[in-house]
């Protein structure tokens, strides 16, 4: 099979994964994107597998799949959040701010509020609340409308006064 059509192939089975992930399939969002990847490696693939991972309670499987999609691609800045939100999750907070941190700075990212939206909850949880508002404040310049980045600032400031 030539390489134009491995690729139509593989974006159709990444398709199919999506749906399959978002009715909650996952065995089978699994398969299909391990499909997808087997036509035309990508990072999206890689990192949509790891997020399914994650919702099996596969963290370090998900953590991996990230680490491939950034190989494929290191311009691709969801996977570097979500290793930073996976390290959350594990509770291994200090590990997560440089992957954040270069979710924040990556080329091709069209969801910067999430890492700064995660930067401020690391800083919360370690009781650094100017850092952490600073993060929740960014996070709202980027995406006005985001309510979970309004209300944990709300939150901060209360804490202050």
């Amino acid at each position: 099979m030539e390489q134009p059509e491995r690729k139509r192939r593989a974006i159709e089975l990444f398709r199919q994964a999506y749906q399959e992930q978002c009715d909650r399939n996952l065995d089978d969002a699994v398969r299909l994107y391990k499909a997808s990847l087997a036509y035309y490696p990508t990072a999206e693939a890689h990192t949509f597998l790891g997020w399914t991972y994650s919702f099996q309670d596969r963290i370090d499987d998900a953590i991996e799949e990230c680490k491939k999609a950034i190989e494929v691609d290191p311009t691709f800045g969801n996977p570097y959040n979500d290793i930073g939100s996976y390290l959350i999750r594990l509770g291994r907070v200090e590990e997560a701010i440089p992957w954040l941190e270069r979710a924040t700075q990556a080329e091709r990212y069209d969801a910067r509020h999430y890492p700064h939206c995660n930067l401020g909850r690391v800083y919360w949880s370690k009781g650094q609340l100017l850092k952490a508002m600073a993060e929740f404040e960014k996070a709202l310049a980027l995406e006005p409308g985001y309510t979970y980045a309004a209300e944990s600032l709300a939150k901060i400031r209360e804490q202050l006064n």
